[in-house]
Formats: C-alpha cells, structure tokens, sequence
C-alpha cells in the first residue's frame, strides 16, 4: 500500500514538472515572433461574420504566409474591460510569424485579394498592429 501512495506521488510530481516544462518551452518559443494584429473597431452599425473569418478569410490569409507561419488566433470581442463601456472591438485576428520581411513579401502580392475579401464579412476597416512578442 505504501508502495502505491509513493508511486501515485511519484507519478504527480513527474506530471506537474512535465507540464510546467512544456509551458517553459512554449513560452520561450513564442518570444521574438512577429505578431500581426488586425483589430476590428466596434462601432453602431457595423457588422463582422465571425463564421466567415473563421472557415475562409483567415486560412485563406494563412496559407500565403506559409512557413513563416507559427500560428493564427482569432478573439471574438465580448465586453469592454469597464463596466458600462462599450465593446472596443468586434473581433482581432492574430498572426505570429517568424520574420516581418518574409510577412510583407507575401503579403504584398495578395493585398487586393485580402482587402476584397473584407467585404465578405464585415463592413468595417481594420486598425492593424505589428509587434514583437517579449514573453
């Protein structure tokens, strides 16, 4: 009986450790990307079809990215950090890439088809962020 307790604590603390390395490692991974944030303003009146974004226009931006491509997010705005605010922004989708050079070469050739796809889904213009992610 014995035994078992020590093996079962054993086997918690090999499993905590694993997991706070994996987080370790993730977060080191991500510092230094690019992130690319496009920002969707809320605003009465204005629309944004997050199924859209989701299932066309954010893979289709995605796959000319390529491998420079570490990963997409896509945040859908629920409330203001205020209370009795209004929301600052419908949704924000998030690119993290490698390098900002090979972003802005890929980019260039397809903008027109990025822009004319906005109106799929919203009928507002985004606001656009480039950073570096420092954690």
């Amino acid at each position: 009986m014995k035994l078992k307790l020590l093996l079962s604590f054993f086997l918690l603390i090999t499993s905590v450790a694993a997991f706070s390395q994996d987080k370790q490692n993730k977060d080191a991974a991500e510092k230094g990307l690019i992130k690319i944030s496009v920002m969707y303003p809320y605003a009465e009146g204005k629309t944004f079809n997050m199924e859209y974004y989701e299932s066309k226009h954010m893979p289709m931006v995605a796959g000319y990215l390529g491998a420079n491509l570490v990963k997409y997010t896509i945040e859908k705005g629920l409330a203001s950090g205020l209370p009795n605010q209004p929301l600052p922004y419908m949704a924000i989708g998030s690119f993290y890439v490698k390098s900002l050079s090979d972003y802005q070469a890929a980019i260039a050739p397809n903008r027109d088809a990025i822009r004319t796809d906005f109106a799929n889904y919203t009928n507002v213009a985004p606001i656009i962020l480039v950073s570096e992610v420092v954690k």
